[in-house]
């Protein structure tokens, strides 16, 4: 072969994704509170973008609802779906498209409709607190854990507090140490810094702090400031008038407590069963996290993006929750007024590639929705058993079931699921909860979620007999008869999982628990 320069012509083929499309599939991905942001960043770069009015309520002199204009679409790709996969979003320029709500029905397939239609719905409501031991650690409901929401605009802990100070003592430097000292403190109001750094920062004396420490001591609610669980509990016994020798042996020996060690506590305390008993009943009458009472930082709460809620006819209404989205359209008149006072080459340019953007911002948002609303549909679709009874009827799914459900990529499957949330009668879930493995039935016919293996495991775990304490062999034998083919190993991971201990830390709970 000869050497030197030469021309070759080749044929090959690749994939090329425009920033367009780039952007669409970043959309995907980007949770409500993302895509608020985004829109904002989106609103100020771009002046015929603009936030639409939705209409007024109706009332009873017939003015027009909202849902009389819901704009009416199919979850088919429609024509600006496909510019928008080719890369050619500017291509097509309605000068007036709106993100607002979308009313569409699907079929499922089994000749019941899922009617996807705008609309709100209240938040899940919060979870109770555990106890404070480990002893004495609580189980969730059979349901699964749900998403714990919040209510903005609680009084905080710091407020709280400081606002006890200037009440307590009228000592300037005394109130400014402990008003820092408040300011350190976490959410379950305990001091998480040694005071010699307190001391160091402030440049105070190691006296002045330990008095501003005692300040905060003394506060409401009792047990603030503490810097460990047993001086926290300490500090509400000495309130209670009940921090007498015994008491604070026990206090001093919690680990003692949470492993149900009541022969060795009694012979430390120096006291009988029944004395133990009522210590152990006034140990439990403690807050362990008294920081918890008040507020922590504000807008805690989970907004969901999906709301499932069950129709009379025995169907589901899948609805996407547009309270957190504004509504977009091209401000019409803003872009004529633009229009007519272009008179060069640049500004028309300029003006048009900003009616591109718009009509492409608009219209990646509609494809986002209608892409979201398609996975949340087969996801009612196949976990119908869990809306319908609960977290056991949850069945094994995978990303790549779902994706060939409904004729899409498994990777766009799996950016609609992150970081979305689902509300239905039974608390907000994320989207990712849905997708668990299966382990293999018993009769051999499917399988069952692993989910709803772990709340058969809680079941039978809570209604045990405190004297008959269920081994892992013994929950091996009661799921096979559940229909559920596992390993000991498998039960004993799947225990650990939903933080539940073996049989011997059960049996030390239950004592005390009884003791109590």
């Amino acid at each position: 072969m000869a050497l030197g320069p030469r021309l070759d012509l080749r044929q090959t083929q690749s994939l090329v994704m425009t920033p367009q499309l780039q952007q669409a599939i970043k959309l995907l991905a980007l949770s409500n509170l993302e895509i608020e942001a985004f829109i904002g960043d989106a609103l100020d770069a771009n002046p015929l973008l603009d936030v639409g009015r939705d209409p007024a309520p109706s009332g009873e002199d017939g003015a027009t609802s909202p849902e009389a204009d819901v704009r009416r679409t199919s979850l088919e790709q429609s024509p600006a779906d496909r510019l928008i996969g080719e890369g050619r979003g500017g291509e097509d320029n309605p000068l007036d498209i709106d993100t607002g709500a979308i009313d569409r029905d699907v079929d499922t397939g089994d000749g019941e409709r899922l009617s996807l239609s705008d609309g709100a719905v209240s938040g899940a409501a919060p979870s109770g607190e555990g106890d404070w031991g480990a002893a004495l650690v609580g189980s969730a409901g059979e349901d699964g854990p749900g998403i714990d929401e919040r209510a903005g605009g609680e009084e905080s802990l710091f407020d709280h507090l400081d606002a006890q100070v200037g009440a307590v003592t009228g000592d300037p430097v005394r109130a400014g140490i402990a008003r820092y000292i408040i300011g350190l403190l976490d959410e379950a109001g305990y001091l998480p810094v040694r005071l010699e750094d307190v001391a160091h920062d402030l440049g105070a004396e190691m006296a002045e702090v330990e008095q501003g420490l005692a300040l905060v001591q003394s506060l409401d609610p009792t047990g603030v400031g503490a810097r460990s669980l047993s001086e926290c509990i300490a500090l509400q016994a000495i309130e209670a008038d009940r921090h007498d020798p015994c008491m604070a042996r026990l206090i001093a020996n919690l680990d003692l407590v949470a492993r149900g060690d009541l022969t060795r506590l009694k012979r430390m305390c120096g006291v009988d069963d029944e004395d133990m008993a009522d210590m152990l009943a006034e140990l439990r009458s403690y807050d362990p996290k008294p920081g918890l009472r008040f507020g922590g930082e504000p807008g805690g709460a989970v907004t969901p993006d999906i709301l499932v809620s069950a129709r009379d006819d025995g169907g589901w209404d899948i609805r996407l929750n547009e309270a957190t989205l504004p509504r977009l359209v091209v401000n019409r008149g803003y872009y004529v007024a633009l229009k007519g006072s272009c008179e060069d080459k640049t500004s028309r340019a300029w003006l048009s590639e900003k009616l591109g953007d718009a009509n492409w911002l608009i219209k990646a948002l509609d494809q986002r929705q209608k892409t979201i609303l398609k996975v949340a549909s087969e996801l009612v679709k196949q976990q119908d058993g869990f809306f319908r009874k609960g977290v056991s009827q949850l069945r094994p799914l995978t990303l790549r079931a779902v994706a060939e459900a409904i004729g899409m990529h498994e990777s766009t499957v799996s950016r609609v699921t992150s970081a979305k949330f689902l509300n239905c009668a039974r608390g907000t879930f994320e989207l990712k909860y849905f997708f668990s493995s299966g382990v293999a039935s018993a009769s051999g016919e499917g399988g069952a979620s692993a989910e709803a293996v772990k709340a058969a495991i809680r079941q039978l775990i809570d209604a045990e007999d405190p004297k008959a304490v269920l081994s892992d062999d013994t929950l091996v034998e009661l799921l096979k008869e559940k229909g559920f083919e596992l390993a000991r190993r498998t039960v004993a991971k799947y225990r650990e999982a939903i933080g539940l201990g073996s049989s011997v830390q059960r049996r030390r709970q239950k004592k005390i628990a009884g003791a109590g």
